[in-house]
């Protein structure tokens, strides 16, 4: 039996335009739930994977499938929905899976002949044996999987387009950040996946370069540190000879051991979402209030630094305490803070956050003809009503950040400093000019965002 396993696009999102530019290939990572599942799958099922973030397939010239899995983000969600119909008009089943099916069940439902909702894992044997006698059931509640039971991943199923490979660690964030769903989805008991399973996993990815996708690869609680210095300390002695970049909060630069492991083990570079200049007028910051309260961001990310590790940090534009001129003030901190690349975004309201409970409530998400309008929600656009700013005043912020930023002569000043220093200046030229790159490509789209939706943003 055949089975497609199905990663859609959003033709929106400039980073997946890899062949628009050269620069995207290391900002476009595999699809790595779906090959979680086909781990899972039994082998009388031929499973292929279809990532369109490559591009999209001609559906037509291809076998005709048994059964089709699609995942998506709440940014993928038209797209699903349209390969969905897609498929269900030629009489094949589709089972619609990932957090925007979870956190937006009914509207889902109307889209599919199976949802899963939650982790996949524990359900996935029992939806395929379903399929195969046809008796699919409308719905798989899937919890929280236990972490130990899950194979590794299929990356033998997707070829070498990829400058990045991925893998996961851990699952679950005890942070609950109001803007943020990962609590919701994953669950706030951070859970981790055997060291020797991450070890074996990570030996049959051909990338030398690695996404590590966990949400907090380091966790927050002293038990979560060791665990992590123990998972490097395997990694080195696995002499695996990659290279990897991670996500982590603040405290990643508290603990001189943890950091000379990472570097060690490979660890190239870490995303630290910074938020906010004021992380304490923060309402939703949730936990990670404690993390940031009265540090010396600089002296962190020099911390860092100093172990040959890139910072790359995430600020989020929009807030209800932001004021005007924060574009430009969040860039000058930002070169102030001596970050190695800037990812700012605009405040988002997703399913399933409180934000999106909150600002619903307020009448503040305009944006609201589902699914057409999901397209839009990939924190690239400003969907919603800021308290202090107008459409045309969010989006001169947006650039006025990113024009700083990415200057020419800032860019030459951090690339000098990597390679005064001895760190990594390619890298760092790389994700430079891969950002300065999309946000040329973005003003665009934010132009024909305007057209087509500006009205109803006043």
């Amino acid at each position: 039996m055949l089975l497609y396993l199905v990663n859609p696009s959003n033709p929106l999102i400039n980073i997946v335009k890899v062949k628009e530019s050269r620069w995207n290939r290391y900002r476009v990572w595999k699809p790595l739930g779906l090959m979680v599942l086909a781990g899972l799958t039994p082998p009388e099922w031929e499973i292929s994977i279809i990532d369109e973030n490559l591009g999209q397939q001609d559906y037509e010239s291809l076998p005709r499938p048994d059964l089709v899995g699609i995942t998506a983000f709440t940014s993928q969600a038209e797209r699903a929905y349209e390969l969905s119909r897609y498929f269900r008009d030629r009489g094949v089943p589709v089972v619609l899976g990932g957090i925007h099916a979870t956190m937006c069940l009914d509207e889902a439902e109307e889209h599919a002949d199976a949802i899963v909702t939650g982790e996949a894992e524990g359900v996935w044997p029992r939806v395929l044996d379903d399929a195969r006698n046809g008796r699919l059931q409308p719905l798989y509640e899937g919890g929280m999987a236990e972490l130990a039971d899950i194979p590794l991943a299929r990356h033998d199923l997707l070829d070498g387009r990829y400058a990045l490979g991925a893998i996961q660690t851990t699952r679950g964030c005890p942070l609950n950040c109001g803007f943020c769903s990962v609590t919701a989805f994953n669950g706030a008991n951070y859970r981790q996946r055997p060291i020797g399973d991450v070890i074996r996993e990570f030996r049959t990815i051909r990338e030398r370069l690695v996404l590590v996708v966990d949400d907090n690869l380091i966790g927050t609680q002293p038990e979560h540190i060791e665990r992590a210095k123990d998972l490097f300390r395997a990694m080195i002695a696995a002499d695996l000879g990659k290279e990897w970049v991670a996500q982590a909060t603040i405290n990643f630069a508290d603990d001189e051991e943890l950091l000379e492991l990472a570097s060690k083990a490979g660890c190239s570079g870490v995303f630290i979402g910074f938020e906010s200049l004021d992380p304490g007028k923060l309402l939703d910051l949730g936990k990670k209030f404690k993390l940031m309260k009265d540090r010396d961001f600089r002296a962190s990310v020099r911390r860092i630094q100093r172990h040959n590790i890139m910072v790359v940090g995430s600020f989020i534009i929009g807030l209800d305490v932001d004021e005007p001129g924060i574009g430009r003030r969040i860039a000058e901190v930002a070169n102030r803070y001596g970050i190695d690349n800037l990812n700012a975004l605009f405040l988002t309201p997703l399913p399933g956050t409180r934000l999106y409970d909150r600002m619903k409530r307020e009448g503040r998400v305009p944006l609201d003809r589902y699914p057409d309008d999901w397209k839009y929600y990939t924190l690239t656009f400003p969907v919603a009503r800021y308290r202090h700013f107008s459409l045309d005043a969010i989006l001169e912020e947006m650039d006025s950040c990113n024009e700083t930023f990415y200057s020419m002569p800032n860019i030459l000043r951090r690339v000098w400093s990597h390679l005064w220093r001895g760190r990594k200046p390619f890298l760092s030229l790389v994700g430079n000019l891969s950002y300065r790159n999309n946000i040329r490509m973005g003003h665009g789209a934010h132009a024909d965002f305007k057209r087509r939706v500006g009205e109803r943003l006043v």
